[in-house]
């Protein structure tokens, strides 16, 4: 029985996660175009210099959009990501700068705090059943006020921990961000190939040869323009590989365990997931819980990146950045539908339009309202795709 149930789970999962067209792709080349512009337009966008910069400062981004991708993944939302890595990093800081608490302890009991944060909200949304964009709405308001409350009336704690500093200062050496980028692309291909075989075993439609090796293909070369041209200035920082690491963790945990299909199958029809045994309650009380440590890991980065933990830092566009991002990489705001890798593509997408009309000179209107473009243009090519795949 409980087999029988397992495999109607994985028909569930497998269906929803395939499309015609890899949503990979279009990101990659929109990626792509992005920095061909804005290299013939500018002079100083494809210094190593930039780029390093650019990647660093797409990080937070990145790690938050990645977070909320197993959101988004069950047809939630999660409004209050920046707020609660606010509350992190806030307490992380007052931990090590007023207590002298040591840096590592202080990361895993902020971390561990938030976590307990997205469990409460969970609750609040599986149990309750209030809805999930009302729970985290009263959480983006109240955890800017917590954050607030810890950050004293200055609203901004210093932090030069050597340890927090060095999340962001500290690189690899080049050799060992080599073998870094030969295992990503070596976990690639396993991943590509498991997932190939799991779906023929189950008779089910298959990704063409020629777009998974396109799609190899072209993650390889960004991968090795990257590693070159970061290693070509001062090397790859401590925080795009814990990044990365994050990113392999939950495309692992997305597409080859039971809780990743539970996710899918949630998102994409909650009815039938019901029915082939899958508790919604445990799976949207579990990726509450796992944004909230997301979060509280994206508020350490920033505080690293910027020395020191501010309000101003954890409101405005971080969280409508984290969003976006995850959005124009592809993944559905109707649930079912989305990748964590994308995401990242989402991040630096985001990142490079900024960087790039930086450059330009263009005016702070000028980069919200092409933000905004950009990201209505996402939503509409998934809600267009979702009515295309119900008339189907």
């Amino acid at each position: 029985m409980l087999a029988n149930s397992e495999l109607k789970s994985k028909n569930i999962f497998a269906n929803i996660t395939q499309s015609k067209f890899s949503t990979f792709l279009p990101v990659a080349l929109a990626l792509i175009v992005i920095w061909l512009y804005f290299g013939l337009t500018t002079d100083a966008f494809f210094s190593a210099r930039n780029f390093y910069y650019l990647f660093l400062q797409s990080t937070v981004v990145a790690v938050l959009a990645v977070g909320i991708t197993i959101v988004l993944l069950l047809g939630h939302i999660d409004l209050s990501i920046a707020a609660v890595a606010g509350v992190g990093a806030a307490i992380m800081a007052v931990l090590v700068s007023q207590f002298g608490m040591s840096a590592p302890l202080a990361c895993v009991i902020a971390i561990f705090t938030c976590i307990l944060i997205g469990v409460v909200q969970g609750l609040l949304v599986a149990i309750i059943g209030i809805p999930s964009f009302v729970v985290t709405l009263a959480g983006l308001l109240g955890f800017q006020g917590v954050m607030l409350k810890i950050l004293g009336n200055d609203g901004a704690i210093n932090v030069r921990d050597s340890f927090i500093r060095g999340i962001t200062t500290e690189t690899l050496p080049t050799t060992t961000s080599w073998i870094i980028l030969a295992f990503v692309i070596l976990f690639m291909i396993y991943n590509a190939y498991i997932n190939y075989k799991e779906r023929a075993a189950l008779s089910l439609e298959v990704e063409s040869i020629f777009i998974s090796t396109l799609r190899v293909s072209i993650v390889t070369l960004i991968s090795i323009t990257f590693v070159w041209v970061m290693n070509s200035y001062r090397g790859i920082p401590v925080a795009i590989v814990i990044l990365l690491c994050l990113t392999l963790l939950f495309s692992y945990v997305t597409k080859n365990t039971p809780y990743g299909r539970a996710l899918f199958a949630v998102g994409g029809n909650e009815e039938s997931a019901r029915r082939v045994g899958i508790s919604i309650q445990k799976t949207t009380i579990y990726a509450f819980a796992i944004i909230g440590g997301v979060s509280a890991l994206g508020g350490i980065i920033a505080a690293s990146r910027y020395a020191s933990v501010s309000y101003n830092a954890f409101s405005g566009n971080l969280l409508l950045d984290a969003i976006g991002a995850a959005v124009v990489g592809g993944t559905s705001l109707f649930g079912g539908r989305g990748s964590v890798w994308n995401a990242i593509l989402g991040a630096l997408v985001i990142g490079s339009l900024g960087n790039g009309l930086d450059l330009t000179g263009a005016t702070t209107a000028d980069k919200l309202m092409v933000s905004a473009l950009i990201l209505v243009s996402a939503v509409a090519i998934d809600a267009i795709s979702r009515k295309k795949g119900k008339k189907v």
